[in-house]
């Protein structure tokens, strides 16, 4: 239960924590420290070694990275704690937004390292957007080669709060062998894998830990006058008041707490989990930071954050309970009115479930087979509840086609790709009747690459992937005129004849194609004159060079018919053998889609994203500082789609990791020499 003590904090009750951070911080692992240190685990697995209870997928393990968020509920001090963890690589963010709604606080993980503060920028404005309480966990101290003085100021950028420092390390010949906790006022050795020792403050250390204190209390008191009062005074505050600042600052969204550790070696989880308890807030002040109320007897609410389809359970829908209870065989209605049974509830330690007989509020329970719900949607006990808040996903970056490898899987990878977007928000599809393609649409290299392994691995379908075509048109700069296609044959009966002559013109960009009729005298009956345009019409989905023709005007300007062989047919043969004859006199010329793209990157790799837009024959527009975005800049240009399929690996290599882009049809643009000849030669091999 939930209760307050005499000073008004909280304690108590389930939590949701997220646990976020740059890609290769440490997340998995601060997981896995958790679990171990609170005896959910009895031996503390590795990522290196493939032994941690998240990143359990086939494709996790072997790309020893996360590729979709993680869950693992643990007990502690007689309360559940349901921690998700998120992938911090930007090509899996988008498994974050969904889950972050409905947290309590998050956990995020980082290090004093500089390459990785944009990454840390985009994961902190998230949470500051969605101003969710947060404190950040400094890993691997034990390693570090900077001091605290010289982390801070590092990483304070990334972040709108300030940064309030809550530890600072104990070094011993360079090494962070435990850390002094200015609030309690005690010092802490490390143990490995081990509770930390709790130690009087070495004498050395004393000089360094109050004024580190006092700089922590300098700045609560900036919102605490009574705190002001007592520091002028020289008077020491009573520690439950230097507490309930702590969780004030917290909750209001005042500061960012800063507690450090190192996950790899179990140090620092035991104060990180009691920081947790004692200061973050729970499912109450959750349920009013997203607008709704939490009056007794209210219809139950919970937020899905996750989809999973599992081999074994069916589809199971990651649930936070905002309000209310959750039970096996309650109806629930999704955001999109449509209605499910609940076949079961489970708290999840990684992929193994274990049931429980109800759901209240506070908790986080996968739900068996509520087919009705999707990934952000509210679950409601009533009628349909719209979702509870925006969760706003990455366009796509880079498409990749498929194909069945086994022809009769055709049927079977339409449904597996629907299940896999039905886990994946950020992935998209489509398909290209023109082109035969079914393009997937991702958020990278490895995401597309990870979404292909699950389709064979989790849904038992193999594809090959090959790069998407390109919309490539050609038109026309000349014109041709009084062009005859004559389509005669006798074959015993009634033969076939359509006669007539045309007149084949360039049209402005963009126009498309215009049919003309100019017939005069009825030498060409007017009933035939539409299967006329439709063998025109016919003949423009391949031209000379092999790809749709546009922007062409073609006026029928003669012609001749026989009462007995005439047809529509015959008039529609006759159509396309004069185009087929105009066409190679008018200068067929290709065309190439040019996209608008904004490129949007930090300061500092400006430079180099023109430099990329520059060799791959793009048109750079200029440049601008990023809205709202200290440090970063958005670059515009126009760049040819065919140079746009791989962008995305050079732009991030050239940004740690950080830079994307969006891109906008803009105009077709001609292309000659060796290009174009290279373009239509793989077109005609291809055909």
């Amino acid at each position: 239960m939930t209760q307050d003590n005499a000073n008004g904090r909280r304690y108590g009750g389930p939590r949701c924590i997220a646990i976020v951070g740059p890609f290769q911080s440490g997340k998995t692992t601060l997981l896995e420290a958790i679990l171990a240190r609170m005896g959910a685990l009895q031996r503390q697995g590795t990522v290196a070694a493939g032994t941690t209870i998240g990143d359990a997928s086939a494709e996790a393990r072997s790309h020893a990275m996360s590729v979709e968020a993680n869950v693992a509920a643990v007990d502690f001090m007689g309360d559940t704690y349901t921690f998700v963890d998120c992938p911090g690589s930007i090509e899996f963010l988008a498994e974050m937004q969904p889950v972050l709604p409905a947290i309590d606080a998050a956990v995020v993980v980082c290090e004093a390292d500089e390459k990785k503060i944009p990454a840390l920028q985009l994961i902190l404005r998230e949470l500051e957007d969605r101003k969710i309480p947060r404190f950040l966990f400094l890993n691997k101290i034990d390693s570090s080669s900077q001091s605290v003085r010289e982390a801070l100021p590092l990483l304070q950028p990334a972040s709108r709060l300030p940064l309030l420092l809550r530890q600072i390390p104990i070094w011993r010949n360079g090494v962070a062998v435990g850390y002094i906790d200015l609030a309690l006022e005690r010092a802490f050795i490390y143990q490995e894998h081990a509770a930390s020792q709790v130690v009087d403050i070495p004498p050395d250390e004393l000089p360094r830990g109050r004024e580190a204190r006092y700089s922590m209390l300098e700045r609560l008191s900036d919102h605490d006058d009574a705190l002001m009062e007592q520091l002028l005074d020289e008077v020491e505050p009573p520690r439950d008041r230097v507490f309930d600042d702590l969780a004030h600052e917290l909750r209001d969204g005042l500061a960012v707490p800063v507690l450090m550790g190192s996950a790899l070696n179990g140090n620092g989880m035991l104060r990180l989990m009691k920081a947790l308890r004692h200061e973050a807030p729970g499912v109450t002040e959750t349920v009013a930071r997203l607008g709704l109320t939490a009056e007794p007897g209210a219809p139950a609410l919970g937020h899905v954050m996750k989809t999973f389809h599992t081999a074994h359970a069916g589809k199971l829908s990651l649930t936070r309970v905002l309000r209310g209870t959750f039970q096996e065989g309650m109806t629930v209605t999704a955001s999109s009115g449509e209605s499910s049974r609940v076949a079961g509830c489970a708290r999840l330690l990684g992929q193994t479930t274990q049931k429980v007989a109800q759901a209240q509020a506070g908790d986080t329970v996968a739900l068996g087979k509520v087919d009705a719900a999707h990934t952000g949607d509210a679950l409601s006990g009533a009628g349909a509840v719209g979702r509870l808040a925006a969760v706003a996903i990455a366009e796509p970056v880079m498409a990749i086609a498929l194909r069945a490898r086994d022809r009769k899987d055709d049927v079977k990878l339409s449904a597996a790709i629907q299940r896999l977007l039905d886990e994946d928000l950020s992935l998209s599809v489509e398909q290209n009747a023109e082109l035969g393609d079914t393009v997937l649409r991702g958020q990278g290299e490895m995401h597309l690459r990870v979404a292909v392994e699950k389709l064979a691995s989790k849904f038992g379908v193999a594809v090959n992937s090959y790069p998407p075509q390109i919309g490539y048109r050609e038109t026309i700069r000349k014109s041709a005129t009084g062009i005859r296609g004559r389509h005669k044959k006798q074959s015993g009966g009634h033969g076939q004849f359509g006669d007539v002559v045309i007149d084949v013109g360039p049209l402005p960009r963009g126009t498309g194609f215009v049919f003309t009729d100019r017939i005069t005298g009825g030498v060409v009956p007017r009933n035939y004159i539409p299967s006329v345009e439709e063998g025109v019409r016919h003949y423009l989905r391949r031209g000379p060079l092999g790809f749709p023709v546009v922007d062409v005007g073609v006026a029928l300007t003669d012609g001749s018919y026989h009462t007995v062989d005439s047809s529509d047919m015959a008039f529609q043969m006759a159509a396309r053998l004069g185009m087929g004859e105009a066409m190679p006199q008018c200068s067929p010329v290709l065309l190439e889609p040019v996209l608008g793209v904004e490129i949007t990157v930090p300061s500092d790799a400006t430079a180099r994203a023109n430099a990329i837009v520059s060799s791959r024959r793009g048109q750079i527009l200029g440049f601008d500082a990023r809205p709202g975005w200290d440090g970063w800049d958005i670059v515009r240009a126009l760049i040819p789609e065919a140079e746009i399929t791989d962008l995305i690996i050079e732009l991030r290599s050239a940004t740690a990791g950080v830079g994307t882009f969006r891109a906008r049809f803009d105009h077709l643009a001609e292309i000659s020499g060796r290009h174009a000849d290279a373009v239509v030669a793989s077109r005609q091999a291809a055909q």
